[in-house]
């Protein structure tokens, strides 16, 4: 199954494979972060075996971000990013990190605070669709397999063009589409099989971990989201595949 990415018209979005009305999705995303945000860290390296962090990682090498910058990560959830970001850009520069989930962001915050990043960092509870920052404001822009949660995806594009600054980066890390027939089988089997289960085991909650994979089914594929990002005012735009298309990292900049 696949999303278009945009917006139905009868009021409705789809919520895994469920359509719900549009103005319900909030509460039940809300519900599944809250559920799953003590063992989100160990989750992701349970379920990538690890490998989320090379993906990260050529997140940052791609967004060129340098001492000084101003970076917002949206969906910035347990803070891997932001991290990363707030050694970089120093004492001169600014890392906001911001996610809709308010358990998501008390997680990232307590982490980031005990391993002693605090000097250049904010923390702000907002949603993408309507992010409470001025225009023109940060150099770079990421989201992290936060994208496929957002209701409006159309809207949190265009109110992440608005935020950036004039030559600005935006970079998109989700889970995405392969054409590898056999892989597609055996990432079928993991993510509806050993992923709900794994969930049940290690964070209490299989349903959870059944949304998710399901989200991923109904997210844009590569080229449809990169065509979103042209019509939100993106230039220069271009995705990488990765891990066989399982994952794509989604850039374009601000004219």
């Amino acid at each position: 199954m696949t999303d278009s990415g945009k917006q139905k018209h009868d009021g409705t979005t789809h919520f895994g494979y469920r359509d719900v009305p549009e103005k319900e999705k909030e509460g039940l995303v809300a519900g599944v972060f809250h559920s799953v945000a003590s063992s989100y860290d160990v989750m992701n390296d349970l379920m990538s075996m690890g490998v989320h962090r090379l993906w990260k990682r050529f997140t940052i090498e791609l967004s060129a971000v340098r001492p000084g910058h101003a970076v917002l990560d949206i969906a910035g959830g347990t803070g891997d990013l932001a991290r990363q970001f707030s050694r970089i850009v120093g004492d001169k520069g600014r890392v906001v990190l911001a996610d809709i989930n308010e358990s998501m962001l008390r997680v990232g915050r307590d982490k980031l605070i005990d391993q002693g990043i605090v000097g250049n960092m904010e923390f702000v509870q907002a949603n993408a669709e309507c992010l409470p920052f001025p225009d023109n404001t940060f150099d770079c822009i990421t989201i992290s397999f936060g994208l496929r949660n957002v209701t409006d995806k159309d809207a949190a594009l265009r109110s992440m063009c608005r935020v950036l600054k004039p030559g600005g980066r935006l970079l998109i890390l989700e889970f995405s589409k392969t054409n590898n027939p056999l892989l597609t089988k055996a990432y079928d089997a993991y993510s509806f099989s050993l992923l709900p289960m794994m969930g049940k085991l290690v964070a209490g909650d299989s349903e959870s971990y059944q949304y998710l994979a399901e989200s991923i089914r109904m997210h844009p594929d590569q080229e449809t989201l990169e065509g979103m990002m042209k019509d939100a005012g993106f230039v220069n735009t271009v995705y990488h595949n990765m891990t066989g298309g399982i994952v794509a990292l989604h850039k374009g900049v601000k004219p």
